[in-house]
């Protein structure tokens, strides 16, 4: 609100209120008294103030009981400044006639004028009380509380008083200053609206019009009348930083800039703006120096956390991560769900390589927004740099089902391979297979995978597929000298018969692929291999070495019968029936992991193997893998419906879950199948217990 103007001298002349109470001036005064009145009046029309208050004094001095004389001479003090003066003399009026209205409105805009706003207040207020019919002391009160900053009750009383008098501009024009200082810059405009359209050529407040419009978002009206401000008022701070925020919303950058940089020339101390400042360098690429200007900002406004997040962003674009983390876990601090600001704090440990605190944010963002697809591959990506293979496949997994991404398969890919190459360090060599499989069946031209395939075979004994991995392997890189050097010693074992597996321990993994896209690799034309073919199985030599095994194994000379089969296994590694003769010695001598390994692979080399089924089960039984077992027996009665071992398994785990109704089944079928009596007393007593 533009400082208002009081009229110092009195708002309404005492003949005036004298009339309106219907009482004549000179009513009560003896002639000589009202010749002194009338001689103070005529020296006041002259601005001969000094003999105006000789005149009334001396009338004062001959007539004390007269309240008009009082109210003259208080008019005349109030007109020289001389307000203390003023007040007593009111105050003496007010006790010889104390219903009289325009004397308190007199005190009162005495009071305005010294600042005492309350006090204004009162005087109002007590007139309003004593003369409700004067409307026009509305004003005066609305003015009053617009300076106590009570705006809501200075808007209402604003209103109430263009209600009768709706031409009164000033008014109106207070009114509008009113509603934005209460932040209500939409009904602002439309007051400032009706004055510029009502007199353009006499509207003044152009600069409170201007940022009434910034606020309500309507840039470019704001722009035509902040510049039409700017050129009456050039030193309206203000009215630039308005303008400048006008321009930058329509992303007139420039313009924007030369505001600026005007207002902090004009108030280099400006620091209240250097957050606005800085979002336009940072739209405008300049990031090192809206870092400067947050900085600057968060000197002198610590406790604003957007200039933080700011900085965080344009700090990130610097590849200043530690500064960008240190910003956003400052944001973090007062905003502690803000999904944003967690997923850019992940994003800056994981350019940092620093994946456990990566990690540690992507989880709390996908507490948040569990259906992030972004988030979760990023998680994939740093789980896969990790190493923890497994739990990227997992998510990798995920993301696939829901959308097809070409970067998130090749890095599937990768980590099927590097956890299958890890599963070969270790032995686990059927895992492996399947891992390097799945890997196949994504890209079939990965040729790092049919490396790790063949290394699995040879690890299973299976030399034929090994061989024919090795060649596709060579088919697709063949400058990889790699593949046809180990090739060739594995030709040259086999020919020998020895085929221990070489296992490289330090091997480099695939490379983990963090970018958005990558380039298509160029295909190249698989260049003819001589075909190398591995030995003949001898079937006979084979035979024998199990029949011996069989014997030591009759005889519990189980080391040496292990040895037999391993011999066997050289000449003929497909044999599913050797593999599960190996797996049963260490199933009995309780080594789970080994049987269960020779299990897989007799399944491996014959899916449709029951007895390898089952016996795979009755491991994963003794290991507490209920689940597991329950799915190896199931996949047994699939293979042969008529396996009567299978369902006394499946009921005992379905007892195991305490699932009566599926072991019930399950003891039946046995009983329906089982051709061995020994066990037949003992089901039917289980039976008969389970139908209590």
């Amino acid at each position: 609100m533009r400082s208002r103007e009081i009229n110092k001298r009195l708002l309404i002349s005492s003949i005036l209120a004298l009339t309106l109470t219907g009482i004549p001036a000179y009513s009560y005064m003896s002639p000589e008294v009202n010749a002194l009145y009338q001689q103070a009046c005529s020296a006041e029309y002259q601005n001969n103030l000094p003999d105006a208050i000789e005149k009334l004094k001396k009338a004062i001095s001959l007539s004390g009981s007269d309240s008009l004389l009082y109210t003259k001479l208080a008019g005349i003090y109030s007109e020289i400044g001389e307000y203390e003066k003023a007040l007593a003399m009111y105050s003496k009026a007010i006790e010889l006639k104390p219903n009289d209205a325009f004397v308190y409105i007199s005190v009162g805009s005495i009071h305005e004028i010294q600042g005492k706003y309350d006090d204004a207040l009162v005087a109002y207020n007590k007139a309003m009380q004593l003369f409700p019919e004067y409307k026009y002391n509305y004003l005066n009160i609305a003015n009053v509380l617009y300076q106590k900053k009570e705006y809501k009750s200075a808007i209402e009383t604003y209103n109430k008083f263009l209600e009768i008098y709706p031409n009164h501009w000033d008014a109106r024009e207070n009114l509008a200053e009113a509603y934005l200082a209460q932040n209500l810059p939409q009904k602002a405009v439309v007051e400032y609206s009706k004055l510029y359209s009502k007199n353009p050529a006499n509207f003044k407040d152009y600069a409170n019009y201007g940022i009434a419009l910034v606020k309500t978002k309507n840039y470019n009206q704001a722009v035509d009348i902040l510049r039409k401000a700017i050129d009456r008022e050039p030193e309206n701070t203000s009215c630039r930083v308005s303008l400048a925020l006008a321009y930058q919303e329509l992303d007139k950058y420039e313009s924007a800039l030369e505001q600026y940089e005007a207002a902090f020339k004009q108030l280099p101390n400006l620091h209240s703006i250097r957050l606005d400042y800085g979002n336009l360098l940072a739209d405008m690429g300049k990031n090192a120096e809206a870092a400067e200007q947050y900085r600057i900002y968060l000197k002198h406004h610590s406790g604003d956390v957007r200039a933080n997040k700011n900085l965080a962003i344009v700090s990130k674009r610097l590849n200043d991560l530690d500064t960008a983390i240190a910003n956003y876990e400052k944001v973090l601090e007062y905003q502690t769900n803000d999904v944003n600001v967690k997923r850019d704090l992940a994003a800056c440990y994981h350019a940092k390589k620093d994946y456990p605190s990566a990690i540690k944010y992507y989880d709390e963002v996908l507490k948040l927004k569990s259906d992030d697809l972004e988030v979760k591959t990023n998680k994939a990506i740093a789980m896969h740099a990790l190493q923890q293979y497994d739990e990227a496949i997992a998510l990798y997994e995920e993301v696939l089902q829901i959308k097809d991404n070409k970067v998130v398969k090749e890095n599937l890919v990768n980590a099927y391979v590097a956890q299958g190459h890890l599963d070969v360090k270790y032995e686990e060599y059927s895992n492996a297979a399947e891992y390097f499989q799945k890997a196949i069946a994504q890209d079939p031209s990965n040729d790092y995978a049919y490396y790790g395939l063949a290394k699995a075979y040879r690890g299973m004994d299976m030399n034929e597929k090994a061989s024919e991995m090795y060649e596709k392997a060579i088919a697709l890189e063949p400058e990889k000298t790699l593949y046809s050097e180990e090739y060739g010693e594995f030709v040259s074992l086999l020919y020998s018969q020895q085929t221990e597996v070489t296992v490289a321990t330090d091997e480099e993994l695939p490379e983990v692929i963090v970018t958005d896209v990558v380039e298509e690799a160029e295909s190249k034309p698989a260049p003819e291999i001589k075909e190398i073919k591995a030995p003949e199985v001898d079937l006979t030599k084979s035979k024998d070495l199990i029949t011996i095994g069989d014997e030591n194994y009759k005889s519990k000379n189980f080391d040496a019968a292990l040895l037999n089969y391993q011999h066997a296994l050289k000449v003929n590694p497909s044999d599913e029936v050797t593999l599960l003769k190996i797996g049963n010695i260490y199933k009995m001598r309780k080594d789970n992991k080994k049987a269960g390994d020779f299990y897989k692979r007799a399944i491996f080399v014959n899916p449709d193997y029951a007895d390898g089924w089952f016996n795979l089960g009755l491991v994963q039984a003794n290991e507490d893998n209920i689940p597991e077992a329950k799915k190896s027996f199931t996949k047994v009665v699939q293979l042969n419906p008529e396996y009567a071992y299978a369902y006394f398994a499946l009921a005992i785990a379905a007892e195991t879950e305490n699932n009566k109704e599926e072991a019930l089944k399950n003891y039946k079928e046995f009983l329906k199948y089982n051709k061995d009596t020994a066990n037949v007393a003992q089901v039917e007593e289980k039976i008969k217990n389970l139908e209590k």
